[in-house]
C-alpha cells in the first residue's frame, strides 16, 4: 500500500491541474510566509494535495467531484485525527482569487502552532 501511495504521488505531481499549477508557483520554495509546503505528500491511505509538517497544515485543493462527497469529510477526520489542520478551496477560487486564496492559506499558518509551539 505505502509503495502504491507513493508511485500515486509521483504521478499526481506530474499531473496536476491548473489550480495546483498555480497554487504551486505561491507555496514551493518557503515564498509564503517562510512555511516549507511539499506537495502530493502520502500520509496514511491518503494524498494530501500540500502539506505543511512545520504548522501541521494540510491545503487541499477541490475540482466539481469533490460537491458534497461523504469520502472527503472521512478523509478529513482521518488527516484531522493525524493532528493536521485540513482547508479546502475550490479549484476556481486558486485560478480567480489566487490572492484571496493566498491571504487565507497565511491566516491558517498564523492559527496552526510551530512545533516548538506544540505538546510533546
Amino acid at each position: 500500500m505505502k509503495r502504491q501511495n507513493i508511485s500515486r504521488a509521483r504521478s499526481l505531481r506530474i499531473n496536476r491541474t491548473d489550480a495546483e499549477a498555480r497554487l504551486w508557483l505561491h507555496l514551493r520554495n518557503r515564498m509564503l510566509g517562510g512555511a516549507k509546503f511539499r506537495r502530493q505528500v502520502p500520509v496514511g491511505p491518503y494524498i494530501a494535495d500540500f502539506l505543511c509538517a512545520e504548522h501541521m497544515l494540510i491545503v487541499e485543493l477541490d475540482g466539481g467531484q469533490h460537491a458534497d462527497n461523504p469520502a472527503d469529510e472521512r478523509r478529513t477526520r482521518f488527516l484531522e485525527s493525524k493532528g493536521y489542520r485540513v482547508i479546502r478551496f475550490w479549484n476556481p477560487d486558486v485560478l480567480t482569487n489566487t490572492d484571496g486564496v493566498l491571504e487565507m492559506i497565511l491566516t491558517e499558518l498564523d492559527k496552526t502552532p510551530h512545533p516548538s509551539h506544540r505538546r510533546a
